[in-house]
């Protein structure tokens, strides 16, 4: 998107990210009814922290979005890419 290459399925520290790219420092998670569970959750918040700690940002989807509403998540990654350009003078 916008020329920035996005890499599936990424070892990051101890993870792996769904969706990652290094020049944005930006990770996409598509998250499935697993991720409602209290245990899973305990699990993402600890591990959004590990990766914000190391410098990233991430943006959470549910797998519903993903499936049916392709269009506002690609907007909202757009719109992220587009401040994250306005904050760093590109």
């Amino acid at each position: 998107m916008k020329g920035y290459a996005f890499r599936r399925q990424r070892p990051v520290l101890k993870y792996i990210a769904d969706f990652m790219c290094k020049d944005l420092m930006l990770i996409i998670e598509v998250d499935g009814i697993t991720h409602t569970w209290e245990e899973t959750v305990v699990k993402d918040e600890k591990r959004t922290e590990e990766l914000k700690k190391a410098g990233f940002n991430i943006l959470r989807f549910s797998d519903y979005d993903v499936l049916n509403d392709m269009e506002n998540v690609k907007g909202t990654i757009y719109n992220w890419i587009e401040d994250f350009e306005a904050g760093k003078g590109k």
